[in-house]
């Protein structure tokens, strides 16, 4: 079976690698010179930081005891301007920062890596511990960084609040959202270049004179924003699962991400189904489940949201978690036809979770995947419930969220504001990603006005960096991936074909792994700029089975709708001529999967 983000990195073969690798050149003698933050600071420079034992929220007690085995963890809240386009104004915000003192000391030392999980708005916190314990390789030469950037978790964190409008459109309860949280001071200053700014400050603060990085997801985007604001601070840095950083906006990544769904969906996750068909009981056509699927309500019907959102997407992010999904999908399937897809959603969800736990094979890890699925699902329909007793009462009540996801992503880039392309967009997508369809409503960066955008890369000055890149990556797409690799200058992508989980290094592959511990120990990164290499086997599975594009020349190339989905699509299309699509934006499901 598969190991994700465990256990150690497949030992280097340095004379093997040396013959595919070119050095780092050094930068342009007449670079641009980067922002100092030291400066702008001012006497924030100087403060005293005081160190002292972590304490990770919402991390399991279990992890926390591993975490605290790290040396030198320690973690301190730093003081950063609000706005560091006017660091004089004196407005200050905290980032709280975890450190590690892992790396050797003496010449072998390459300083320190700051990690970003993604989101935008995932605590980073957690991360230098985590990345000491993932990669040991390299904690011997790093020590590893996690931060909480700002508007998250133990930093100065962004919450709005709006007054709800007497009005059912859809538009303007989505402006009155976005205008409550204009009026919020702080909003406007929790961008990705605010927090690059924040990312050189730390460094700064920890007396180094370059960093380097790991981000994944909207990581990449703030390290490629990093990189291009910073480029003679910039070490070593590793873009996994990349955005679509060729684009001035996030628009494009979100644009492409309902189809990612339904590609890995019908392209990886329906044919695992039929070649186990002894323990699902499916059939051998994924089409065949497809339609079963349809049949019995998909993700139209309330129930097959909640086994979706909580069971089979989160299962695209980890596809060692493949067991738990195909069997969430079969026994919705086998309720339906069964005839006990009764009651009460509760009582539905309750069944149906009973019968995921009759199918065999199940290792420890699925059942408390399962276990978390059904408490969210159970949650989200709470939570329905709450909306609708609201929804009977007078308009007027404040609303108060967590805004920093829809602040960074709307901020960074001005998103379309043409309410007509937003209604064809959704159109598009229940003819063209009819699974995910039902989940997707007008995004508020509709609604949200910004000049900022993401800073073109100097070629002469822009670091060498990687980029790694599932094929199915449900959640950023592999074109945008492909699209970063070529835009960024010297910029070399490791692509992995047949798979499709979120979030790669370390993959416990020579072919992933190697060329990325060696290019953090040398800087040296593959001569070609593209390199293809092979998925591990699924869950249960002894071989890797080749699935949606073919890997030539080490990129993968695949359509967006392939001729699976194409053919699925038209299922759907058939058989639900004239149904009508529930929408899930108020049902408690995550705002973004």
């Amino acid at each position: 079976m598969r190991k994700y983000f465990r256990g150690g990195i497949a030992a280097l073969t340095g004379a093997l690698i040396a013959t595919s690798i070119v050095l780092t050149p050094a930068a342009g003698a007449a670079a641009k010179q980067d922002p100092d933050t030291q400066k702008l600071a001012g006497s924030l420079a100087t403060q005293k930081v005081t160190w002292e034992e972590c304490t990770f929220p919402g991390v399991d007690p279990a992890t926390v005891t591993k975490f605290k085995t790290v040396k030198g963890l320690a973690c301190a809240t730093i003081q950063v301007p609000r706005d560091w386009h006017n660091p004089a104004d004196g407005n200050t915000i905290g980032i709280r920062v975890s450190k590690t003192e892992t790396a050797f000391k003496g010449t072998s030392r390459q300083g320190i890596a700051l990690v970003n999980p993604g989101g935008p708005g995932g605590s980073g916190l957690p991360w230098g511990a985590a990345m000491a314990l993932r990669t040991p390789v390299l904690a011997g030469q790093y020590d590893f960084i996690g931060f909480d950037p700002r508007g998250v978790g133990l930093s100065a964190p962004l919450t709005c609040s709006y007054t709800v409008p007497n009005s059912t459109d859809v538009n303007v309860l989505n402006k009155a959202k976005v205008d409550g949280c204009l009026e919020n001071p702080l909003t406007q200053f929790i961008t990705t270049e605010q927090t690059a700014y924040d990312m050189d400050f730390i460094r700064v603060v920890l007396g180094e004179k370059k960093m380097s990085y790991i981000g994944y997801s909207y990581g990449t985007w703030l390290g490629t924003w990093y990189a291009a604001t910073f480029p003679s601070k910039t070490h070593r840095f590793l873009l996994d699962s990349a955005v679509d950083a060729s684009q001035s906006t996030l628009e494009n990544t979100w644009d492409l991400q309902p189809r990612t769904r339904d590609r890995q969906f019908q392209e990886a996750l329906l044919p695992y189904m039929t070649r186990r068909d002894d323990t699902y009981g499916q059939g051998t056509d994924p089409m065949e489940i497809r339609r079963n699927w349809e049949k019995a309500g998909g993700t139209r019907e309330f129930v097959g949201q909640l086994f979706a959102a909580w069971f089979v997407i989160p299962a695209m992010y980890d596809t060692s978690q493949y067991h738990a999904a195909a069997s969430a999908i079969a026994s919705v399937i086998d309720a339906a036809e069964e005839g006990t897809a009764t009651g009460t959603d509760s009582e539905k969800v309750e069944r149906i979770v009973a019968k995921m736990l009759t199918v065999p094979g199940l290792t420890d890890e699925n059942k408390a995947f399962i276990a978390k699925g059904k408490s969210n699902a159970l949650n989200a329909i709470a939570k329905k419930e709450r909306v609708a007793v609201k929804a009977t009462t007078a308009a007027a009540e404040v609303e108060t969220w967590d805004a920093t996801f829809e602040a960074i992503r709307c901020q960074d880039g001005q998103w379309n504001q043409n309410l007509h392309y937003w209604n064809y967009w959704l159109a598009d997508l229940t003819v063209n990603a009819p699974f995910i369809a039902p989940f997707m409503s007008t995004p508020l960066c509709a609604y949200w006005q910004t000049k900022n955008s993401m800073p073109k890369p100097d070629k002469k000055t822009f670091p060498r960096l990687l980029v790694a890149q599932s094929e199915l990556d449900a959640a950023t797409a592999y074109e945008g991936g492909l699209a970063t690799a070529k835009a960024l200058p010297n910029a070399k992508l490791i692509s992995v074909d047949n798979e499709g989980s979120h979030g790669l290094f370390p993959y416990n592959t020579d072919c992933v792994d190697d060329p990325i511990v060696f290019y953090f120990q040398t800087g040296a990164t593959p001569r070609k700029q593209f390199t293809g290499c092979q998925a591990l086997p699924l869950p249960n599975e002894d071989k890797t089975f080749d699935v949606g594009g073919k890997l030539t020349n080490g990129k993968v190339k695949i359509k967006m709708i392939t001729p699976a989905v194409k053919e699925a699509n038209k299922i759907v299309k058939d058989l639900l001529s004239g149904s009508s699509t529930a929408a899930a934006d108020e049902s408690g499901m995550p705002a973004n999967l």
